[in-house]
């Protein structure tokens, strides 16, 4: 048999001469499968002639880059339409693996997108979209390149159209049922026979509700896969198919009529995947939102002028004036002047870092008050704006860890079930030597009683009421995978700054020496009225507060980030760490070394005040705890999860706010992509980790995480990368949250046993168990009937959900909320 050949283009980086091009050339021919290799310099390909048999591209590529050279790769990331479970991201995957040229293929079922790595010299997306389109399902686009409103849109007209469909389908479902129960006065009188007015009536409305899952069944069959729409093409199938056998008495009699079984099975099944496509949530927009925190134009100072470019345009080395209010537009160094910078969108502590000449600032930080002149160090994807970018990004495009409960059990149930089916039919026909009429009989029942409905239902119908319910308790779950694995969680993660605490500096204690609290808090006042900073802030929000008298200040002045001074009512008054007072001639009591040492040790910033040469007294400022943390941690232990924080915060002060809280393991100092790295390490030792955070510094970590929940007075970026949103910001919803998870995983696997006891109980009567010893047969209307039950049944147990209350919450809601109003 010949030997079969296959060309592949290489596209190859790294070559410079043409020793270079005859290295490489050497190295692929040296291949015992590779017929020839030719490589052009100019264009920097190899043309290789390989056979697919002995070596892939992964090969070719190993040998290139064994030669020091390195192949170029391509990644995409597609939207794709039409997905249903898991078995349709597995179609989608084989076949778009089956190309040519193709590394590596990701499907996501939750968000509905597919990333693909591979070599454009082989590869357009024009082929996969062709791959996506022929195995079944709705090339929408690129991801980058798809418009929000569009996006939404698409949404909306798909939930439209699934509306629409299950809704005319139980209009004319639900009377004809009745009538099937209950008959109707002067049918008898009819011109023609009951089954034509029937076949009459739902044959446009059957083809019209159930032609998706016939299109999904046809190219899933095609793919050579079992899916649960061919399950469901099948019973809905095969129950119209007899009751038109029976219209015509072809085999079958007029007695096998369930037109209307049929239709209201379509309608349940359609209700079923418009409950799902609810439940899956809009695509979050975190990268979206992190690509705009970055400036769009940066001042540089070229050849002695201020000149204003695009971002893009600078430069390593290029000098960029930075104006108060402004965004740092890169990563640099501060080569002049002095301010204070807020970066708590990239290290989520809220009090601004003084920066002066040497120090480093970050790209997408904020000038809070000052003029800075930086050099510019890192640009563009080097940046750690963007290499957070690039960690949410990798994070959001990894496979979910756990695969759902309905399509697992499909798996084996729809093989099982043809089984039975055939089997039965077999053994009544020919084995036992019953009428046709009956096998087939006992082959429809079968096939209708065991069409897995209830199980396609048992896990959207759970997952939506609980996602409802959630909300209306104040915990927005974005998807429903995050209720499957938040079941599971051994582990969960805090932030501390904005998360554990308010995120909002506050005096804490105020140590008097020389004057009285009153006056203390008064002069202070008057002095940090003048400033913006936020420790200045917390001094003034706690003189007013007191009610004190603020006097008039003049002469202010500040000094770099040690201090400020002004003159109050004849008096300079001297605000500032110890270092700043000292200089100005303030003497620092023994006593209050110690107070000051103590109240470091708590965690807290000690702001000295001194009047003229004496120190008047300390102030004690803090980030405090939010009121429901220390109940909220608490009861997560108790619940038998590992609690840690992690923080950017010194160690000091990190350890003091966990002794408070109750909390062993702390991480302290670790910078935003660390933060994921942690996270990461845990789950390398088995845990199943949830992450809470509020900051964009926490977005890589809340993606990484099995589960990220996410502050609702947080950023925006936050939110959008958590799984979970709590809108009150209070922790006792992260509680609430672990609670409802469990109890909706609770009623889905009940969901599924009643589905499964359903099929259990039903198929062997269907199948005529009974009926050697009884006479006992079961109609194929009564299985149909049965089959619909099973849907209600399920869908009822959902329902049950709305009336839940999670434990943590129970006793703090209103009369309303308890309802759910």
């Amino acid at each position: 048999m010949p030997e079969e050949k296959r060309r592949a283009e290489l596209k190859i980086t790294g070559m410079h001469c043409a020793s270079c091009a005859l290295n490489v050339e050497h190295a692929l021919k040296g291949r015992d499968a590779v017929y020839d290799a030719r490589v052009n310099l100019a264009s920097e390909t190899a043309t290789v002639e390989y056979d697919p048999a002995r070596a892939t591209l992964a090969d070719l590529e190993w040998t290139v880059s064994d030669a020091g050279y390195e192949v170029v790769r391509n990644e995409a990331t597609v939207r794709i339409g039409g997905m249903v479970c898991a078995s349709c991201a597995q179609v989608i995957e084989a076949s778009l693996a089956d190309l040519d040229g193709v590394y590596e293929t990701r499907v996501n079922l939750a968000s509905e997108n597919a990333h693909i790595v591979y070599n454009p010299a082989l590869v357009t997306i024009a082929d996969i979209r062709a791959a996506v389109e022929d195995a079944g399902y709705q090339y929408l686009g690129l991801e980058e390149e798809i418009p929000e409103d569009v996006e939404a849109r698409m949404r909306e007209e798909d939930l439209r159209d699934k509306f629409r469909r299950f809704t005319v389908g139980f209009a004319v479902s639900i009377p004809l049922f009745l009538y099937m129960l209950f008959g109707m006065p002067g049918a008898a009188a009819l011109p023609v026979s009951v089954n034509l007015v029937m076949l009459a009536v739902t044959l446009p409305v059957f083809l019209y509700v159930s032609a998706p899952i016939f299109r999904a069944a046809a190219a899933a069959l095609r793919n050579r896969a079992l899916t649960m729409d061919v399950m469901y093409a099948m019973g809905i199938g095969v129950a119209y198919g007899a009751s038109l056998l029976g219209t015509f008495q072809i085999v079958l009699t007029p007695d096998f009529n369930f037109y209307e079984t049929a239709v209201m099975l379509a309608a349940f099944l359609t209700l079923g995947r418009y409950l799902e496509a609810r439940a899956k949530g809009r695509t979050s927009e975190a990268i979206k939102k992190l690509v705009g925190l970055r400036p769009r134009t940066a001042t540089v100072i070229r050849d002695g002028k201020e000149v204003e470019v695009p971002v893009e345009a600078v430069v390593v080395g290029d000098v960029i004036l930075i104006r108060p209010g402004e965004k740092v537009p890169v990563d640099g160094t501060v080569v002049g002047g002095e301010s204070s910078v807020d970066e708590s969108m990239i290290t989520g502590e809220p009090i601004p870092a003084d920066k002066k000449e040497g120090d480093e600032v970050v790209g997408g930080t904020l000038n809070v008050n000052g003029v800075l002149r930086i050099r510019a160090e890192k640009i563009g994807k080097d940046m750690v704006l963007s290499q957070i970018i690039r960690l949410v990004r990798d994070a959001q495009g990894s496979k979910p860890p756990v695969e759902r409960i309905a399509d697992v059990a499909v798996s084996y149930f729809i093989p099982a079930v043809l089984a039975i089916a055939t089997a039965a039919f077999l053994v009544w026909y020919f084995g036992l030597g019953a009428p046709l009429l009956f096998a087939l009989t006992v082959l429809i029942s079968v096939l209708v009683v065991a069409c897995p409905c209830a199980l396609g239902l048992a896990t959207p119908t759970a997952v939506t009421v609980g996602i409802g319910r959630g909300a209306e308790l104040g915990v927005l779950i974005r998807n429903g995978e995050a209720l499957e694995v938040s079941e599971k969680l051994t582990a969960i993660v805090f932030d501390k700054t904005g998360t554990l605490t308010r995120g909002k500096p506050d005096v804490t204690d105020v140590v008097t020496l020389a004057v009285p609290e009153e006056r203390l808090l008064a002069v202070a006042a008057a002095v940090e009225h003048n400033s913006q900073h936020p420790l200045a802030e917390a001094v003034v929000r706690r003189a007013e507060s007191a009610g004190v008298t603020v006097p008039a200040s003049e002469r202010f002045t500040t000094f770099g980030g040690r201090g400020v001074s002004a003159v109050v009512e004849g008096t300079e008054v001297f605000i500032g760490n110890r270092p700043f007072l000292e200089e100005h001639g303030v003497t620092i009591p023994e006593g209050a070394e110690r107070r000051i040492a103590a109240l470091q040790d708590e965690g807290k910033t000690a702001v000295l005040v001194a009047a003229g040469s004496d120190l008047a007294g300390i102030l004690a400022i803090a980030d405090t705890l939010k009121p429901t943390t220390k109940r909220a941690v608490a009861e997560l232990k108790r619940m038998g999860l590992a609690v840690t924080m992690i923080t950017g915060d010194n160690e000091r002060t990190a350890n003091a706010i966990a002794r408070e809280v109750g909390i062993e393991d702390v991480r302290a100092g670790v910078l935003p992509q660390e933060k994921a790295e942690e996270v990461r390490a845990l789950q390398g030792r088995g845990e199943v980790v949830a992450f809470v955070g509020d900051g964009i510094n926490d977005a890589p970590a809340l993606a990484q995480a099995d589960v990220g929940i996410a502050i609702g007075s947080g950023t925006d970026v936050a939110i959008e990368s958590g799984d979970v949103v709590l809108i009150r910001d209070d922790l006792i919803d992260v509680v609430a949250a672990v609670e409802l998870s469990r109890k909706v995983m609770s009623r889905i696997k009940q969901n599924l046993f009643w589905a499964f006891a359903y099929n259990s109980a039903l198929i062997p009567l269907a199948a005529g168990v009974l009926y050697p010893f009884f006479g006992i047969t079961f109609r194929p209307e009564l299985a149909a009937l049965a089959m619909a039950l099973s849907s209600v049944t399920v869908v009822s147990l959902s329902l049950l959900l709305k009336a839940y209350i999670p434990p943590a919450k129970r006793g703090t809601l209103s009369e309303a909320d308890a309802r759910g109003s």
